[in-house]
């Protein structure tokens, strides 16, 4: 915790660093964790009536027609151009068109800005004059205070004596100090400007003063973007030392804005940061650069890093074509792959979303995506940049196309779908995998091992082909639902799917012992003819209704043609569960398909309770019955094998998931084995969320899959949850915990203040990070301290090191 008392003195120092330069309300470089609560939205206002009448309204009205006053005494209420006055006394003098009031003054201008003082004097246009004892409420909730206020040419209002807060009052005891205030000698509002101005001003926490600020200013609270500084950030990190950022924002139009960010490290220099981003009629992009001249390129001697100049271009943008269509891109661009984690960049900016994941690839793409009542089409063109360095073992994508549509007319009083797919990637190196211990332990899967023949798939897995792979996928499907008067529904459905595929494989050491190398091409052909049984039966009690229901399917299709025997690059993940029992083809995508005949059985249950909630249950199991089995037979990547679809009859499928109220949720997802009805996967996982606090647990169990490389048993615990331990104090956290290794590998914790106005916290977050080279990742440990004042500024300060263990 030291570090963090680090942080909060460089925090109020950064204060003094500022005072002299302009401060905007904006949203710092670094992503928050914590936001101010939500405000309810207000009603807009009514248009103010500005037809120059004035209404008087009073216990007693005197009229001097020969000095041309009028006066109004006790519960004086005036109305004028959209302007309300309430007071106990109030002069309005024709000749000088001054308004004079006193005792209880509310004055309540059209924009719902409310003052309240002991004496008012203002010219009828309110351009220019005096209040005492003044106290100012605007429309976003901000107030203002001062002993004094005086109002020239309608433009420049001073505040003796001022005081400025975003924070509402104590609703106990309105007197006491508020969270936090501004107190200034004096403050000068231009309204032209639209800025605040503090002279000898000094921030206060719940009225002890904190720092002293000679000078500063900030965009009044009607501004929403305005040239100026940022508050400034710091960063602590073994690669560069100390950063400290300061950022200028441009506002330089109401459509375009950009950001200047420099980082100013104590070992490497200046890394300069830049975004650029605009809004147009139809869409938006942006522009971010970055680029340090390093002075110490000794310090990555033997890295990536080991070069002068490093810098990068992040881009994106998304642009509607009408209400249907959008197009698109993202980019990335880098000097060498591992500058992002170096100066923790990017995917560093927001540690708890980095939390449990393993960011492999920055993605550049450019799409082009249209959705209609039942059809949709998606085009890319995809770049994934390797943070591990790989560069060429990631395949360049170029294009990969998706179009399904539901024909919205029956045919033959069915329904009939198809949809398309065309893919064409190319990989400059083999990627293998290895599956044994042996090829594990002495590395033969390597590209750089010694012996290239002993890449075999009884040892390795391909994962990615070198070359260039095409495949063109038609599929068309018809299916029509009946039932009978039994209440039987019987479903019949036929298709048809082709694919044309085209692979050119480089020849590179060990591929030939997969796939045939050179140019090949292959038509696949796969028609299926099918049915689908269900009996729903229902029963309905006081209680509730339950509605129990079997389900059978057949298929019948021939073996899937050169099954094995071409590249997989899209299906290689296949998890078999409940969710895709009863799919017609299992797996996950379009470069493998499933041959042979099948059967899908299994029963379905749910409870519907009258006072809310429900339980789900399925039970079922596969069967294959004559033909090829598709699972069964070894791929490249050995999609399939081991999946519990191997055998002709398949393990056992069952999930359970409950939940009684908006509150709880439960669920148990397990796979059996067939013969012994020991468990090869489970899953449970179960959340609660209540109004204070929230909780989530999963459990994960899943058996040794050598043949798929998971040589050992997987078992764990991920727990997440946060609580509001008071009224306005949040505490969350999240925790991985390995049970075969027996400790917690992976964990994040935050805690802060947070209100309507002001924002306090601190997060500590393990999250995965890349070495240079082929290494694998370690846990990076990153420290975050966050600190905002609404309508003033918010600032984060965070350390963070890689390779702590």
């Amino acid at each position: 915790m030291a570090a963090f008392g680090v942080s909060i003195s460089a925090l109020l120092a950064a204060f003094v660093v500022v005072s002299a330069l302009d401060v905007v309300a904006s949203t710092p470089a670094a992503a928050q964790a914590f936001t101010y609560n939500p405000r309810p939205p207000k009603p807009p206002r009514p248009p103010a009536k500005n037809d120059g009448q004035m209404l008087v309204q009073a216990t007693e009205v005197d009229y001097d027609y020969n000095n041309q006053r009028i006066s109004a005494v006790g519960n004086v209420q005036m109305f004028y151009n959209g302007t309300s006055v309430e007071a106990d006394k109030v002069i309005y003098d024709q000749k000088t068109k001054r308004l004079h009031a006193e005792g209880n003054i509310r004055m309540t201008d059209a924009e719902g800005k409310i003052t309240y003082a002991n004496i008012l004097d203002l010219s009828d246009d309110y351009r220019d004059g005096f209040v005492d004892s003044l106290r100012v409420d605007t429309e976003d909730q901000t107030r203002m205070a001062a002993t004094r206020a005086d109002r020239s040419s309608g433009n420049y209002t001073v505040f003796d004596n001022g005081v400025y807060t975003a924070c509402a009052p104590c609703k106990d005891d309105p007197k006491k100090p508020p969270l936090w205030q501004v107190k200034g000698a004096r403050i000068i509002h231009n309204q032209t400007e639209k800025m605040l101005y503090f002279e000898n001003a000094q921030l206060e926490f719940f009225g002890v003063p904190m720092a002293y600020l000679p000078y500063f200013s900030t965009p009044d609270p009607t501004v929403k973007r305005k040239s100026g500084f940022l508050m400034p950030g710091f960063t602590t990190y073994s690669a560069f030392g100390v950063g400290v950022e300061i950022p200028y924002y441009f506002a330089l139009a109401p459509d375009f804005d950009a950001t200047f960010n420099p980082r100013i490290t104590s070992k490497q220099g200046v890394l300069f940061q830049g975004e650029f981003r605009q809004r147009l009629s139809n869409g938006a992009y942006q522009i971010r650069l970055y680029g340090i001249d390093q002075l110490d390129q000794d310090a990555f001697k033997g890295q990536p890093g080991d070069r002068q100049f490093r810098g990068g271009i992040e881009t994106k943008g998304q642009f509607a074509l009408n209400d249907k269509w959008t197009w698109g891109w993202d980019g990335v661009l880098l000097s060498d792959y591992y500058f992002m984690s170096d100066y923790r960049l990017a995917q560093y900016k927001d540690p708890f979303g980095s939390f449990l994941s393993l960011p492999t690839e920055a993605i550049s793409q450019l799409y082009l995506t249209g959705v209609g009542n039942r059809s949709f089409f998606d085009a890319r063109a995809i770049y994934y940049l390797s943070y591990s360095g790989n560069q060429n073992q990631v395949p360049v994508v170029a294009p990969v196309i998706d179009y399904n549509n539901v024909i919205n007319s029956p045919i033959f009083g069915g329904e009939f779908s198809y949809k398309v797919n065309f893919t064409n990637l190319t990989r400059e190196t083999a990627v293998f995998d290895p599956i044994t211990t042996t090829a594990n332990t002495n590395g033969l899967c390597l590209t750089t091992s010694a012996d290239p023949m002993a890449r075999t798939p009884s040892q390795c897995l391909l994962r990615g082909m070198p070359g260039t792979y095409t495949r063109l996928t038609a599929e068309a499907q018809w299916r029509k639902s009946y039932t009978d008067p039994l209440g039987q529904i019987w479903t019949p459905f036929v298709g048809v799917r082709a694919d044309a595929i085209n692979a050119d494989i480089s020849n590179q050491p060990g591929v030939s012992n997969f796939l045939p190398v050179g140019d090949t091409q292959t038509v696949r052909l796969m028609p299926t003819v099918g049915f689908e049984y269900r009996y729903p039966f229902i029963n309905v009690q006081p209680w509730g209704t339950t509605t129990i229901e079997p389900i059978a399917q057949v298929i019948i299709r021939p073996d899937e043609p050169s099954a094995g025997k071409l590249p997989n690059e899209d299906a290689q993940s296949l998890v078999f569960d409940t969710s895709n029992l009863f799919a017609i083809d299992k797996f996950s995508g379009y470069d493998r398909v499933e041959g042979g005949s099948r059967a899908n059985v299994g029963v379905q249950a749910t409870t519907q309770f009258d006072r809310g909630g429900s339980v789900k249950a399925m039970f079922g199991q596969s069967y294959q019955m004559f033909g090829l089995n598709s699972f069964a037979v070894a791929d490249v990547t050995n999609t399939g094998i081991d999946s519990g679809l191997q055998n002709p009859r398949s393990d056992y499928v069952a999930s359970l998931a409950y939940s009684p109220n908006r509150t709880y949720t439960f669920s148990v997802r397990s796979r059996m084995d067939e013969a012994t009805w020991n468990i090869n996967r489970f899953e449970a996982q179960a959340s609660a969320n209540f109004d204070r606090w929230s909780v989530s647990l999963m459990y994960g169990d899943y058996a040794a899959q050598p043949e798929l490389g998971y040589l050992t048993r997987r078992e764990g615990i991920l727990a997440s949850g946060s609580i509001k331990v008071a009224a306005n104090w949040v505490v969350q956290g999240a925790a991985r915990w390995d049970l075969e290794a027996n400790k917690i590998n992976q964990y994040a914790f935050g805690a802060g203040y947070v209100d309507d106005c002001f924002v306090l916290a601190a997060n500590y977050v393990t999250s995965y990070t890349y070495q240079a080279g082929s290494t694998p990742p370690v846990l990076s440990h990153a420290f975050m301290f966050q600190i905002g004042l609404r309508t003033i500024a918010q600032t984060s300060t965070s350390s963070s090191s890689a390779g702590m263990q």
